[in-house]
């Protein structure tokens, strides 16, 4: 069993590494960052519990799935006290770069993002994963889907986006 400082530097090491995609991916399940972030301190407060030996190698989908069950909740009981879910994403992402970026990145940027907000949600959610760099078996983890499925839902995604993208670009 670790010591109390090594148990915390190993949380505080995950939470460095993992915090940031762990609340995007939040926010874009939720539409909502006071809710992304009540997700993702859940996802946290769970690690604190667990030890690195548990763990050790799959942080990541361990919290990318923990926050999704939370996100999951937190939408039903939304749903079922009639809560607004079409907030305004674009003034909810934060930790991007700067928006001193060049404007033609930023324009295709937000395309591509609207783009993939029209996805459907478990297109839009395997994409999302996906692009955070988890692979099909970490997707299908956290998700709670067949790897098969994982990898037909990215295709197609990418198949929509690439086909919605040339006409737009």
């Amino acid at each position: 069993m670790p010591n109390s400082g090594t148990r915390r530097q190993w949380v505080l090491a995950v939470l460095d590494r993992h915090e940031a995609a762990l609340v995007r991916y939040a926010v874009r399940l939720l539409g909502d960052g006071d809710s992304a972030r009540e997700a993702v301190q859940h996802a946290f407060l769970q690690l604190c519990e667990r030890t690195p030996e548990e763990l050790i190698g799959r942080e990541a989908p361990w919290l990318f799935r923990v926050c999704r069950n939370k996100a999951v909740d937190l939408i039903r009981l939304r749903q079922r006290h009639g809560g607004d879910p079409d907030a305004d994403l674009a003034t909810l992402i934060g930790r991007e770069p700067d928006p001193a970026e060049q404007a033609e990145r930023q324009d295709l940027c937000g395309e591509l993002t609207r783009r993939v907000a029209q996805l459907p949600a478990s297109q839009r959610e395997a994409i999302d994963l996906w692009c955070e760099g988890f692979s099909y078996r970490q997707i299908s983890e956290i998700a709670g889907q067949s790897e098969g499925n994982v990898r037909v839902l990215v295709h197609r995604a990418i198949k929509q986006l690439r086909q919605v993208m040339k006409v737009t670009v």
